[in-house]
Parts: structure tokens; sequence; C-alpha cells
């Protein structure tokens, strides 16, 4: 028949669009996304795109775009980070956590300079509420007033700890943790920029005369490389997107 063609192109066009719309009875996962939390240095704000911190942040919604919730805060910000975790880890949306929503977390976080000090306050808070990390991330840890980011709480799994000692602003050389039975240290790394420099583009005059090596760590690929590497251990190669493989399935059927 000469109309056969036309059909089975609206055909195929029908089944396309379905899948690509939430079917009436859909329901969410009750598994929850795992949540990647990171935390800027300084008054940077969260958005700030010069800042590795933010980079990272945009790569990994970029690759995990719904598998993983990444969020970025500002260090000050701590009590805001807290209190979406808590809504993202409510995914049945009574407005409280089961022992089963807790216990099903999935947690990285990890931040620059104060916003290192407050990835580990952030953890504390986390655990006092019996809620698990996998992973805390310090590069170039600065203490903030009333916190200790010395101190890793037992409720992480793994922390690490990246920093420099040159100049004004020097990270803390050690980490260690409460509870060395449930906490592993996976290190404490040391970087030297007097004879290896990095580009700090972008940055204020004034952080690259008196900060110079705290942002030269912050600005340091290697560094960051790492750090990513070690969240992106968490999450498991990218997932992807939604019934993408049932379209591509489906005209590549179609395809004459």
């Amino acid at each position: 028949m000469k109309d056969s063609a036309p059909r089975r192109f609206s055909t195929l066009m029908l089944i396309l669009a379905s899948l690509c719309l939430p079917a009436s009875g859909w329901q969410a996962s009750e598994q929850p996304a795992t949540i990647v939390i990171g935390f800027m240095g300084g008054m940077v704000r969260a958005n700030n795109s010069v800042h590795s911190e933010a980079q990272l942040a945009t790569r990994l919604e970029r690759d995990y775009p719904s598998s993983v919730q990444v969020r970025m805060f500002e260090n000050r910000q701590g009590r805001q980070a807290h209190r979406e975790i808590l809504s993202l880890l409510d995914t049945d949306h009574d407005g409280t956590l089961s022992d089963k929503e807790k216990l099903d977390a999935r947690i990285a976080i990890y931040g620059h300079s104060w916003g290192a000090s407050e990835a580990v306050t952030l953890a504390r808070s986390l655990g006092r509420e019996g809620i698990p990390v996998l992973l805390t991330i310090q590069v170039d840890s600065i203490t903030k007033l009333g916190e200790n980011d010395e101190s890793i709480p037992a409720n992480v799994a793994q922390a690490v700890n990246f920093y420099q000692q040159g100049g004004l602003f020097r990270g803390r050389p050690r980490i260690r943790a409460a509870d060395a039975s449930r906490t592993h240290i996976l290190g404490n790394f040391l970087f030297d920029y007097k004879t290896n420099p990095v580009d700090c583009e972008g940055y204020p005059w004034y952080t690259r005369v008196f900060m110079k090596s705290h942002i030269e760590i912050e600005s340091d690929p290697s560094v960051w490389a790492r750090v990513e590497s070690l969240i992106r251990a968490k999450l498991g190669p990218p997932l992807p997107t939604p019934n993408s493989a049932k379209v591509n399935k489906i005209a590549a059927a179609a395809t004459p």
C-alpha cells in the first residue's frame, strides 16, 4: 500500500514520544541518588567558575545528570547544605528520615580553605543524626572559628587531605580519624609550589600576592584530578539518560 511508510513513521514518532514522557503510573525510585556537596573557600560565591571547586561540580552535573545530586555552597552556608541533604534523603517525602533512609545515604563532601573546614563540620553534624558519609576531601584546609577540621568523625568512611606550607595561608598538615576502626585516612599529601608554580589566571591581584601558594593548590590541575578521581570512584560510570537506550534501539530498528 502506498501509505505504509508514512504510517510506520507516525507509529515510530508516537513510540518515541511516549518514551520521553512519564507514564501515568510512574513512581520515582526509592533509592536516593548519590549526593556530592562542595564548599567554596574564603568569601567566594558558590557559582564562581574561576575556582576549581565550582568547575568540578559542573563536570559532575554534566556527566551524572540523573544519578547524582551535586550542590555547591559558600562555606558560611553549612546549615543550608545540611537541610538540603536531609531533603534529598527523604525519599518518601514525609518530612522525617527513617533509619533506612539514613543508612541508604551516599554522600561525598569536599572543599577548599574554609570550605574544607566546613566539609568536616557538615560531616560531623550528619554523624550526630546517624547519617553516614562516604568520603570527605580537604584541600588546604584552614580552620574556621569554632570548628575542628583535624579530627574526622566516625561516620566518615574515608578521608583525605591535600595541603601546602608556603606563604601566610598554610593548609592543615594532618588529619586523623576520631575512630580508626571506622574511618580510613587515605593520606595527607603535601604539594610544593616554590619550584612548581601554578598559573592562577582570573584571581584578584591581592590573592596572587598575599595568598599565592594557597590559591595555587586551588588551581593545581593535578590536585583536582585526584579529587575528582576519588569522588568518581564513589559514583561509578555515568549512566545513560532515561530511555536513551530504548530510543536508540527503536530508532535503529526503524532505519531502512
